[in-house]
């Protein structure tokens, strides 16, 4: 029991803060480019396209050049300090890695999504039908390799009733559900790689099944469980 407590207590702020310094890194770097781009950027900046990679949204050229930064700092923000108020805060340490994996990934989406904008702003022929949803099926498979890995929590996972109010439902699911998001990622890469509707189709079509078949295989297992 003291080893375990003893874990637990390392799992703070100034921890993460030593291991996350890729994505610190990452937001800093973000907030840099966003200065040295900002003289260069048109008053409107592009900030959607729809699924023929059309753009179809602007935001000004302030938010154009702070706006993914800022968030990607408030993500990462919110994952810093999300755990220490989680009821299960002593799982964290169990899977350390993984959490500090995550953080990582959506930094990195979230700064390859800045760099396709920038350039897209600038005037370069970006191939943003493919790359978004390209870096979307790579986040699905990320999630999906270390999903086994995620511990019983209330802040990542897949929280679903069942999950959260039975621990051997938490930990068989996220088992089950690990290789279909492999699978669905690599459908939306496809996908991707393909181009036009398909990238969308097999993108949304692949994530649809990897979200509705765990949640109803941990409501089946619950029944299962509850009723014996």
């Amino acid at each position: 029991m003291r080893k375990k407590n003893e874990d637990a207590l390392k799992f703070t702020i100034g921890s993460q803060l030593r291991s996350d310094w890729p994505s610190i890194l990452l937001v800093i770097a973000s907030f840099f480019a966003g200065a040295l781009v900002y003289p260069h950027l048109p008053e409107q900046v592009p900030s959607h396209w729809n699924i023929h990679g059309e753009v179809d949204d602007y935001s000004s050229r302030l938010w154009g050049a702070f706006g993914i930064p800022l968030l990607s700092a408030g993500i990462y923000l919110l994952m810093l300090f999300m755990p220490l108020i989680d009821p299960r805060r002593d799982n964290y340490v169990k899977f350390r890695k993984t959490y500090q994996v995550l953080k990582l990934m959506l930094i990195c989406f979230l700064t390859g999504l800045y760099v396709i904008t920038i350039l897209a702003a600038l005037g370069y022929n970006v191939p943003v039908g493919r790359l978004v949803p390209f870096g979307v099926s790579l986040m699905i498979v990320v999630i999906g390799n270390w999903m086994s890995k995620i511990r019983y929590n209330y802040f990542v996972g897949i929280k679903l009733p069942w999950t959260l109010a039975n621990e051997y439902v938490w930990q068989k699911t996220h088992r089950m559900a690990g290789p279909l998001w492999v699978a669905a990622g690599l459908v939306g890469m496809a996908g991707a790689i393909i181009g036009g509707q398909a990238a969308a189709v097999l993108l949304f079509g692949g994530l649809i099944v990897a979200v509705v078949v765990p949640t109803v295989y941990s409501y089946l297992l619950y029944r299962r469980i509850s009723d014996k």
